[in-house]
């Protein structure tokens, strides 16, 4: 569910009021865009994806209201994560994503080889 629209990192581009598929957003004249119809969220992250800034956080718990500290989701790098690791942070490269794979590959294999040590012969 979204939890957070960040006065400090929003550009006002009503990116998120635009994609959103359920309208929970609200345009604000000059202003920051306001979550008007949190419970009408559909957790697609859709505006996380597409906000320039990462001036947004949508909690995976889509089906209750989650409290968040924008400084905390800052610290534990939350802000703009969804975004990046679907791929769509202009900063980050498909080396990023063959490295991140390469990780994924050598954790099967590992269990996988655990696997087969368990089995009786």
């Amino acid at each position: 569910m979204i939890e957070l629209v960040s006065k400090n990192r929003c550009i006002e581009c009503n990116k998120c009021v635009q994609v959103c598929p359920t309208n929970v957003f609200d345009a604000v004249p000059n202003g920051v865009p306001v979550i008007a119809r949190q419970e009408d969220c559909q957790t697609c992250f859709l505006c996380e994806i597409y906000c320039p800034t990462d001036a947004l956080f949508v909690h995976s718990e889509a089906w209750k209201h989650v409290e968040v500290n924008e400084e905390e989701l800052i610290e534990k790098g939350l802000l703009g994560k969804y975004r990046w690791e679907m791929g769509w942070h202009p900063n980050r490269t498909v080396r990023d994503r063959w490295k991140e794979q390469e990780e994924v590959a050598k954790r099967i294999k590992v269990w996988k080889d655990a696997q087969e040590q368990k089995l009786p012969n």
